[in-house]
């Protein structure tokens, strides 16, 4: 990963002043650079401050390049680590205060690299600066502050780059999860109906064709042929029906399955159970985009250690529950809570939920057509720990 790509990813999040949401934090940043005014003006004592000057200009170097790397210069995070690394070399002398720069340097360096190569650059660069300025017999304790606050701080941004790697890490697993399940879905579809209509159709084409040639010479059994053929795609509709049903049953099944996976990576334990019931594809079709959002949501925000899905139905209606023993709080309208309760709504449901410091709970209730009955004891009912 070049120095562009990890700070494209990873640092313009925190660091880039145009981001949606984070501009105003970027500048932030800059706050601790006061520390390079702070640390001189604690020992100036009367006399006209000789590290005034060469600290304002290099001042003024540090916010060009602050400036231009954060507004999407970002192919170039490595030179200006060197270049503010430099300042703090240079400016040193007349400031001690300028091993800020050191820090800042280091703090870029995080977005320079490849995690180990990063940290080892940082090594490299605060034993560079403590070996000259020992060297030039500066005491120890000075050259430990920038050494031990360089390192956290150029740290804790690899540290952030690394948390980061992991979500996209896991975010690719999960699309690849989605993506596997599809295509196992439909290579099944595929054999399915191949298997179910490639005899029926060839018997049906087969006793067409008998009847055509009967229908001259011996119209009763043309007659008894045709009535085979009625009874033949008759059946052929019955189980194209059943297999229908079928593969819309996988969908919700499919979906909770994709869902153990996400949460169990963030070592949230899911149990889930499912009725018996046949739904029309439309609502199995939102009831399985209800639990894909409201599990996102567990992931992300609700910091939960066990969540429970289930899904009960009556004569009228279905109803889908989701729990979980997260912090709760406020319900905001975004999380795809919004979008969530829209498609319910166009299907004459109704969804509520319930949010505790103990948890959340979710209900959505859809109303069944008169066709939707439940199964015997064949349908899905699972639990996983």
């Amino acid at each position: 990963m070049n120095a562009k790509h990890t700070f494209d990813r990873y640092g313009k999040s925190l660091l880039h002043p145009t981001q949606p949401g984070s501009g105003w934090y970027s500048w932030l940043n800059l706050v601790w650079s006061m520390w390079i005014f702070l640390v001189p003006l604690t020992e100036t004592k009367g006399a006209f401050p000789h590290w005034l000057w060469p600290t304002l200009a290099s001042y003024a170097v540090f916010l060009a390049i602050f400036v231009y790397v954060h507004y999407g210069n970002h192919r170039h995070v490595f030179g200006a680590s060197l270049a503010i690394a430099v300042l703090g070399f240079v400016v040193t002398p007349w400031n001690p205060g300028a091993q800020g720069y050191i820090i800042y340097a280091c703090a870029y360096l995080a977005f320079a690299f490849r995690p180990r190569m990063a940290m080892g650059s940082m090594v490299v660069l605060v034993a560079a600066y403590s070996a000259f300025w020992l060297w030039r017999g500066y005491p120890w304790l000075f050259v430990l502050n920038a050494v031990v606050v360089g390192l956290v701080v150029g740290g804790m941004n690899v540290h952030y780059i690394r948390r980061k790697q992991a979500d996209v890490a896991l975010k690719l697993s999960h699309d690849e999860v989605r993506r596997l399940a599809a295509l196992a879905e439909r290579e099944r579809i595929g054999r399915d109906l191949h298997d179910l209509l490639g005899h029926t159709l060839s018997l049906v084409a087969l006793k067409s064709e008998l009847a055509n040639k009967l229908v001259d010479r011996d119209p009763a059994a043309a007659r008894r042929e045709l009535e085979e053929v009625s009874r033949v795609a008759r059946e052929a509709l019955t189980q194209v029906r059943s297999a229908v049903t079928g593969i819309r049953a996988a969908g919700l099944g499919a979906e909770l399955a994709s869902a153990r996976l996400l949460l169990e990576a963030d070592a949230i334990e899911l149990q889930y159970a499912l009725a018996p019931v046949t739904l029309p594809p439309e609502i199995e079709t939102v009831l399985a985009l209800t639990v894909r959002e409201a599990v996102t949501n567990i992931q992300r925000h609700a910091r939960a250690r066990h969540a429970e899905v289930s899904l009960s139905s009556t004569p009228r209606e279905v109803k889908l529950c989701i729990a979980d023993d997260g912090r709760g709080g406020a319900i905001a309208p975004g999380n795809g809570l919004s979008g969530m309760r829209e498609r319910i709504e166009a299907l004459g449901g109704k969804l509520r939920i319930d949010s505790s410091p103990t948890g959340t709970r979710l209900e959505a209730c859809v109303p069944l057509p008169k066709v939707a009955m439940s199964l015997p004891d064949e349908g899905l009912d699972a639990a996983a720990a």
